[in-house]
């Protein structure tokens, strides 16, 4: 028998945001069926979306098995909540220094370095800045590799720092930092000299969850 989804998750194929959920909900074994919202087509600004995040933002994830709770919204959020609804395997570690060494570097990812290339900073640039794509693709790779060698460097010789951000097991640091890799490969940007966020990356790529998170492999993705 085909397992019931607990939650319903808006989505689009290359969002960082939402491929951090994605990789969450797998690790931890918890079905859910995705709806499409069409970012590129304006979609997450239509009346209907906006009810469910006044932001616009993707993911939003719906709790079907709480019928008139509220949309979660927000990626670090709905990540917490999912640490707290199925604590086994757990992507916080022990201890309040541990956790919040993960906590902080996964807020360099998603707070830091994600919000700055986002379609809604685009768009505005584009019309307010009359940025071209030349320049779009500047400030992408400014950003993306100001944010890396900021987390390269934390991570360095960092006794903390084992085969992944924290010791021997997948966190949330880890998916926050997997996240920006994999969007930044769908813009074809590379930043050279983060030979320890490659190497976190290249063990992550080996896990099923990473993989299945992989944004050319959702649905809607162009082909490559």
């Amino acid at each position: 028998m085909t397992e019931q989804p607990r939650f319903e998750l808006y989505s689009y194929w290359r969002t960082s945001a939402t491929y951090r959920v994605r990789v969450a909900l797998a690790l931890k074994g918890v079905a859910r069926r995705e709806r499409n919202v069409d970012v590129d087509a304006g979609e997450q600004r239509s009346e209907a979306f906006l009810k469910l995040n006044p932001l616009g933002g993707l993911p939003v994830l719906v709790d079907l098995q709480a019928p008139g709770a509220a949309p979660l919204t927000q990626s670090l959020a709905i990540l917490e909540f999912l640490e707290e609804s199925y604590p086994t395997p757990a992507l916080l570690p022990a201890g309040l220094h541990a956790r919040a060494r993960v906590r902080s570097i996964a807020g360099m990812c998603t707070v830091d370095t994600h919000p700055l290339i986002t379609p809604r900073v685009r768009k505005y640039l584009a019309g307010e800045g009359r940025f071209d794509d030349a320049a779009w693709r500047a400030w992408q790779t400014h950003w993306f590799g100001t944010g890396l060698r900021a987390v390269e460097q934390r991570l360095a010789g960092d006794a903390a720092t084992g085969t992944y951000c924290h010791g021997e097991t997948v966190s949330l640091a880890d998916i926050c930092l997997a996240s920006i890799i994999a969007v930044m490969r769908v813009f074809k940007i590379e930043v050279a000299g983060i030979p320890t966020v490659d190497r976190i990356m290249a063990a992550c790529e080996q896990l099923e969850a990473f993989r299945q998170a992989e944004p050319r492999r959702q649905a809607g993705a162009p082909p490559a």
